[in-house]
């Protein structure tokens, strides 16, 4: 992957992402630390180099999305039949309990995070819906994976393979650290209000 980005650049990133629905032999997590990697080390820039990755991810499982929408029921027989069978099987499971949040948890899920877009486009769920569960979470998890590899770039292989085993706990940690950091955000703001309001009270007493 590193030689690929030394030789084409930010269209390796992109490209290699945008083919993984069509079962690109390197992971995705695989990818998009590496995009981290070359832009801690100046190979790439990080900006150019995080949003080309960001939306090589999200337009590659869109594909998913058009084609289930368009062909419908043919596309599990035509495309996901070369799927192994239980990731097909666990991304119904998923979908099933979960409707629409499946989108949400299947990018913490190898080879499921490519499946469930083609089975939400079957059920011809709405590009507006698709794209609001689908590119908010595909823009969080590859900031995760581009941080991870930027910063612990040398261990890429030991994190990418606990992502194969462990990808939803990653997520479940995405999310409670997020959730952390919201709350964290608004108590400091509502601190904040509240001084400049006893500072404004304390003036016009003045």
């Amino acid at each position: 992957m590193i030689n690929l980005i030394g030789s084409y650049g930010y269209a390796a990133l992109f490209f290699c992402l945008w083919l993984g629905i069509v079962g690109m032999p390197i992971p995705d997590e695989v990818i998009v630390m590496s995009g981290g990697i070359v832009s801690s080390i100046g190979i790439l820039q990080p900006i150019p180099a995080f949003l080309l990755t960001y939306l090589g991810v999200v337009s590659g499982l869109s594909i998913g999305y058009i084609i289930g929408r368009v062909m419908g029921v043919k596309v599990v027989d035509r495309v996901l039949a070369k799927q192994k069978n239980k990731h097909l099987l666990k991304a119904q499971n998923l979908l099933a309990k979960y409707n629409h949040y499946a989108l949400v948890l299947s990018y913490f899920i190898p080879f499921v995070r490519h499946i469930v877009p083609y089975l939400v486009g079957i059920n011809k769920m709405t590009f507006k819906r698709y794209a609001l569960y689908s590119y908010s979470t595909g823009f969080f998890w590859t900031l995760f994976y581009f941080i991870l590899g930027a910063t612990f770039g040398e261990y890429i292989e030991k994190i990418a393979d606990l992502a194969f085993r462990y990808g939803l706990w990653f997520g479940i940690i995405l999310g409670i650290g997020m959730l952390a950091y919201i709350l964290y955000y608004k108590t400091n703001t509502f601190r904040r209000s509240k001084r400049h309001e006893k500072s404004d009270l304390n003036i016009d007493r003045g």
